[in-house]
């Protein structure tokens, strides 16, 4: 185990799973954490025997979004305080070649949304939900939390969450898609673990250029999906893991990835 000083690191077959460890403080993100998370997620990233990553977080919650308690961190104003600190390890998931999971326990609000909606797959414990925390304090919904909630519920949903300071339990969130699956609390980490060594034995480059193009989706017309299918089509088209997959269909075994 690689232990951060507020996150703790862990990797078995294949499958690295990053903690976010604030219990106390319901792991709000302070600047420690911030660097904490960045660095775990590089860790990860870098990591060729790395195939998915879960996050998730110690204690009762998943986070409580930002620390109101840290202030901007040293920045001039909040706007250099998100892209700095928020941007990158947000950023980094959504254009990853690997695949994320965030595994949500108890109250997740505020830019912890972001974080846990971010990922490519969200398992919700069945206590768990979604508050968002931004209006009571007069503030907006930032970390990317905006894009995500109005492609999964549309304007006027997302809209009445947020001036609403509404809460999502898991049920709703399954219903809008910003959920996969709903689970007993005390199984969260055993069954999204199990999952995620699933998907860790798919294959890399199918997986890679999914998510590239599955992400590129909600921001592209059609044609232009069409052209960049057929593009990246060739590529795994061509790869020795499709060639071995249909060697393998053909033989009726099951087919070995090797990322190639």
């Amino acid at each position: 185990m690689t232990d951060f000083e507020t996150t703790n690191y862990t990797v078995t077959n294949r499958v690295a799973t990053i903690k976010l460890n604030r219990p106390k403080a319901m792991n709000a993100f302070n600047e420690k954490l911030r660097m904490d998370l960045t660095a775990a997620i590089e860790t990860a990233e870098t990591d060729g025997d790395v195939r998915v990553i879960i996050l998730t977080g110690e204690g009762r919650g998943f986070s409580a979004g930002a620390d109101l308690m840290d202030g901007l961190g040293g920045h001039d104003d909040i706007e250099s305080h998100i892209l700095k600190e928020y941007k990158p390890f947000l950023t980094t998931i959504d254009q990853s070649p690997k695949l994320y999971i965030s595994a949500v326990n108890g109250a997740c609000a505020g830019i912890g949304i972001a974080l846990a909606i971010t990922c490519d797959f969200t398992v919700m414990a069945d206590d768990a939900y979604f508050y968002l925390a931004f209006a009571p304090i007069g503030l907006i919904p930032d970390g990317g939390a905006s894009y995500h909630l109005v492609n999964a519920m549309g304007y006027k949903k997302a809209m009445q969450l947020f001036v609403e300071a509404g809460r999502l339990e898991p049920q709703e969130c399954l219903e809008y898609g910003l959920a996969n699956k709903v689970v007993p609390a005390n199984e969260l980490l055993n069954q999204t673990q199990g999952w995620a060594e699933k998907l860790a034995q798919g294959a890399p480059l199918a997986q890679k250029f999914g998510k590239q193009v599955l992400r590129s989706a909600a921001r592209s017309s059609l044609t232009d999906m069409i052209d960049q299918e057929a593009k990246i089509q060739v590529i795994t088209s061509t790869s020795e893991d499709h060639i071995n997959a249909t060697m393998a269909f053909f033989k009726k075994e099951k087919p070995v990835s090797i990322g190639k």
